[in-house]
């Protein structure tokens, strides 16, 4: 432990910082899965409610993973990372897999 006050001063700023962006992460980590869990879930049974809960899911995640690196808690690539993943699912979810074109060859 940290004889000098300003030392003691920043070991209890930087628990409470840590605290904070805990829960914020959490609440990133737990909206993307929710949207993933919503894109499986469309995935196996198509209609259009579970088309708007794919929208509006993955509209709040991003909103929420913005927030984080707005705030510090995301670094922006690990963001666009994960904003990239959802999309991703999200694309492949909505959108019927397009048939490969064959190699001419």
């Amino acid at each position: 432990m940290a004889n000098i006050k300003s030392a003691q001063k920043r070991i209890a700023i930087a628990e409470r910082n840590r605290l904070r962006n805990r829960m914020y992460k959490a609440g990133v980590r737990t909206l993307v899965k929710k949207c993933l869990g919503a894109c499986t879930t469309y995935g196996a049974h198509p209609d259009e409610t579970g088309r708007e809960l794919v929208t509006t899911s993955v509209r709040v995640a991003f909103s929420r993973i913005d927030r984080a690196v707005k705030r510090g808690v995301l670094h922006k690539n690990a963001a666009a990372h994960q904003k990239s993943r959802l999309s991703r699912a999200v694309r492949h979810a909505l959108e019927p897999a397009a048939p490969v074109p064959a190699a001419n060859g």
